[in-house]
């Protein structure tokens, strides 16, 4: 079994999932919903999987280099869930670090950083922060700046009900923040 389901309770969320269905006057024991609360409390177990996993413990440097200028890895996917609505928001979380003494990390290191951050019960501006600090803290690089723009569900389907909009953070350290020449140059890659 997949650590992650040891750690959660699939049937009490199971059993609040059936609560739900009941509460909009469905049947939970109606065909096409019998097997809906598993199947509700398995995605979230996955959607929330990075609760249970360290993100420092992947930036470990990588011996011997020299590589001095900036590194960005871009359009790396995030699937999150919005604390406030448990609804999902999706989207491009884009990194960028300038390496001191030489400390690089792997660049999958970097995808999977995000990913942990996001598979939680998040807000937006907080999970482009944590990416930020942790890497800032535990890399010691020149700069960070990490860039989010996702569309949120609990915005474009209830609500106001505005498909497409777009929301963007960005959290800013180091270089980054003190020359404004660095940011716009990792701004313009971005766009690129």
């Amino acid at each position: 079994m997949d650590e992650t389901k040891t750690k959660v309770d699939l049937e009490k969320i199971a059993q609040g999932v059936r609560l739900m269905l009941e509460g909009m006057g469905e049947d939970p024991d109606r065909d096409g919903l019998k097997k809906t609360p598993e199947r509700v409390a398995d995605f979230y177990a996955e959607l929330t999987q990075g609760m249970w996993d360290d993100p420092s413990q992947h930036i470990v440097p990588l011996p011997g280099d020299t590589h001095d200028e900036m590194v960005l890895v871009k359009d790396i996917s995030i699937a999150s869930v919005c604390e406030h609505h448990l609804a999902p928001f999706v989207g491009k979380c884009h990194i960028a670090y300038i390496p001191k003494d030489g400390r690089i990390v792997g660049l999958s290191k970097l995808a999977r950083i995000a990913e942990i951050f996001a598979r939680r019960l998040q807000v937006q501006e907080r999970l482009t922060q944590q990416i930020a600090q942790t890497l800032y803290e535990r890399l010691a690089p020149l700069g960070v700046m990490v860039v989010i723009e996702a569309e949120h569900t609990c915005m474009t389907l209830r609500g106001v009900k505005k498909p497409g909009a777009i929301t963007i953070t960005s959290a800013v350290l180091g270089g980054f923040r003190r020359d404004p020449r660095t940011r716009a140059e990792a701004m313009a890659l971005i766009k690129g």
